[in-house]
C-alpha cells in the first residue's frame, strides 16, 4: 500500500511543478473547442441540422467530446514518462526496491489519471461559458467517465511504453492511434452519419463509449448513441483489463 501511494503521489507532484505542461494541455484542447466547434457551429444553427446532433447545438453536442479527447490523449501521454524513467534509471530503482511490483505501477497509474482527470476538469470548467446547453448537474458524473477512461489508457500507455526504448517510437505510435480513434468516436460527428465500414470501427472503439457516456451526462441521453449502463460497463471492463495488463508487465519486467 505504502509503495502505491508514493507512486501515486509521485505522479501529482511531478505535474504540479510542470507548469509548461499545464499551460500546453489547456491549449490544445480550447483550439478545438473555440476555433473548430464557434467556427462550425454556426454553420448548423438552424432547426434542421441541429436534428443531426440530436436537438442540441454544434458546440453543445461538440464539448462532451473534447472532454473525453483531451483525457484520452493526455492519459496516453503518461506511457512517455515511463520511457525516460526507464533511460534515467528510475524505474530500475523501483524494480530493485522491496516493494510490490504491482502495487508501485497501480499507483503510477492512479497518479497519472489523477493528474489527466485535473486537466479533464479545467477543460471542462472552461467548456461551460462556451456551451451554455450542458447540464451543470452532470460535471461529477462526467469526471467519473472520465477517470474510468483515464485508467484504461494510462494502463495501455503504461504497458506500451515497458516494450519500447525510444519515446519518438512511442510517440509516432500514439499519433497513429490517437487520430483514428478520436474521428471514430463520435466526438465531432455523430455516429450514424457514418459509412458502414466505420460504424463497426466506431463500434469497437473504446474511446466511443467514453465520447456516449459523458453526453449522457453533459447533455441528455436523447443525444447519446447507447444506454448509459454499456457505456459504463465497456469502460470498466477494459479499465480493469488493462491496468491488470501494466501490472503483469511490470511484474515481468526486466531493466538493464
Amino acid at each position: 500500500m505504502e509503495a502505491l501511494t508514493t507512486m501515486a503521489y509521485r505522479q501529482l507532484k511531478r505535474f504540479s511543478r510542470a507548469r509548461s505542461r499545464v499551460i500546453g494541455m489547456i491549449i490544445n484542447p480550447l483550439i478545438w473547442l473555440v476555433f473548430f466547434g464557434l467556427g462550425w457551429s454556426k454553420v448548423f444553427d438552424n432547426p434542421m441540422t441541429k436534428m443531426i446532433f440530436g436537438g442540441v447545438d454544434y458546440l453543445t453536442f461538440l464539448a462532451p467530446g473534447i472532454f473525453a479527447m483531451t483525457v484520452f490523449n493526455m492519459s496516453f501521454i503518461a506511457g512517455v514518462s515511463v520511457i525516460w524513467d526507464k533511460q534515467f534509471g528510475f524505474l530500475k530503482e523501483v524494480l530493485v526496491a522491496p516493494a510490490s511490483r504491482r502495487g508501485s505501477i497501480l499507483g503510477r497509474i492512479i497518479g497519472d489519471s489523477l493528474v489527466t482527470l485535473a486537466q479533464g476538469t479545467i477543460i471542462l470548467t472552461l467548456t461551460y461559458p462556451l456551451a451554455e446547453s450542458l447540464k451543470l448537474s452532470g460535471f461529477l458524473p462526467a469526471l467519473g467517465v472520465g477517470f474510468l477512461l483515464s485508467m484504461a489508457f494510462s494502463g495501455f500507455g503504461v504497458s506500451l511504453a515497458l516494450k519500447m526504448e525510444s519515446m519518438e517510437g512511442f510517440q509516432m505510435v500514439m499519433m497513429v492511434l490517437m487520430l483514428p480513434l478520436t474521428f471514430l468516436s463520435g466526438a465531432i460527428y455523430p455516429i450514424d452519419t457514418m459509412p458502414g465500414w466505420m460504424k463497426a470501427l466506431a463500434y469497437i472503439n473504446p474511446l466511443t463509449y467514453a465520447v456516449d457516456g459523458a453526453r449522457h451526462f453533459l447533455v441528455g441521453a436523447n443525444v447519446a448513441k447507447f444506454s448509459l449502463a454499456v457505456d459504463l460497463g465497456v469502460l470498466t471492463v477494459l479499465a480493469a483489463l488493462l491496468v491488470g495488463l501494466a501490472m503483469v508487465e511490470f511484474e515481468r519486467a526486466t531493466i538493464g
